[in-house]
């Protein structure tokens, strides 16, 4: 049953929830970090927006560590460094409560993306500055933000390794890629995490990439556990002309028509269980292994009670069969970043 005791009709969530985070481990022989993750990216400008209230934003990142949640995660290439030096500022004597996550490779100018940049010499170069931006040693986790077979995938894991000899870097990770690579990569050097978007609405994983990631003993840092904003239940059709998601066709026409539809069935889900369609949409995450770590993006406190509070909620089997049955692979039309 859910923990519905604890939402209350205002939407606040009791804090005596709030205490235990359960830990889980990234790779055989990694470490032990909270399984709900906080992705730092929308603390810095993201495609334009304004930089979100700095102070806010650290405020956040302390209260997540306040409540076991430790497993920070950023890009160099957020906010072109801007949000490694937020991180860097909020864990400044804070570092052995926070375990950081770093993806490297992407390359922008002026808020456009130019491509990836995997070469050895490059990801020399990107974690020295990464690491003077976080003001720390070494990175707990570092990962190319995916891969497009312009660097061989020996060069690109062997260079992190060799990061890891001199002290850099703690453990790999690799992020957005295909269960080929996966297997190549780890078969280099021990993969311990798995970065990969993945939802109710986003489910194409599950058929390759997943089973390869568990079978290898990674841990899985799911993203985008409301596929950007459709799960919330509170998008309707139209978006507004200048929403960037109208590039994709998932978010045009009839699609959108359609898949808001499927919505209305986790919404009335949602609703029966006392808690909100987004929290729902992290707790199926949550359900779908002891090794996935639903990783939510936030730069505001008062965002952290309900989404700690979705890692409380456990469905009913039937409750799991309807979601599953309404969000069967391919229900949800139409493309989006996450399918490339």
């Amino acid at each position: 049953m859910s923990h519905a005791s604890n939402f209350h009709s205002d939407g606040k969530v009791d804090l005596c929830i709030m205490k235990n985070i359960k830990k889980i481990q990234l790779g055989q022989n990694g470490p032990f970090v909270s399984k709900l993750g906080l992705g730092c990216m929308r603390m810095s400008s993201v495609w334009g927006s304004s930089t979100p209230d700095e102070a806010e934003s650290i405020a956040t990142i302390h209260e997540a560590l306040d409540h076991g949640i430790n497993f920070l995660n950023t890009g160099d290439f957020y906010g072109a460094g801007h949000n490694e030096m937020l991180i860097g500022k909020a864990i400044k004597g804070r570092r052995d409560d926070a375990f950081i996550s770093v993806k490297f490779g992407a390359i922008f100018h002026n808020g456009q993306w130019l491509g990836l940049d995997l070469r050895p010499i490059a990801i020399k170069n990107f974690i020295n500055y990464s690491l003077t931006r976080l003001g720390i040693e070494t990175i707990d986790l570092y990962q190319p933000s995916r891969m497009d077979g312009s660097v061989p995938v020996e060069d690109i894991i062997g260079t992190v390794a060799d990061l890891i000899k001199e002290g850099k870097v703690r453990y790999i990770g690799v992020s957005e890629i295909t269960a080929d690579q996966l297997r190549k990569a780890n078969s280099i050097h021990a993969i311990s995490a798995l970065e990969i978007g993945y939802s109710l609405a986003d489910r194409q994983i599950e058929s390759d990439l997943l089973p390869t990631a568990k079978e290898l003993g990674m841990g899985v840092v799911a993203f985008a556990n409301t596929a950007e904003g459709l799960l919330t239940g509170e998008l309707k059709a139209p978006l507004a002309e200048n929403d960037h998601r109208n590039h994709f066709s998932r978010f045009q026409g009839d699609n959108l028509i359609s898949n808001l539809e499927k919505v209305e069935v986790l919404k009335q889900l949602a609703n029966h269980k006392g808690c909100t369609p987004t929290q729902a949409a992290i707790a199926w995450v949550n359900a779908q292994g002891e090794h996935i770590m639903p990783l939510v993006s936030m730069s505001r406190r008062s965002r952290l009670p309900e989404n700690i509070a979705a890692m409380d909620i456990v469905f009913t089997p039937e409750e799991l069969n309807t979601l599953n049955t309404t969000f069967a692979k391919g229900a949800i039309l139409g493309g989006t970043y996450l399918q490339r």
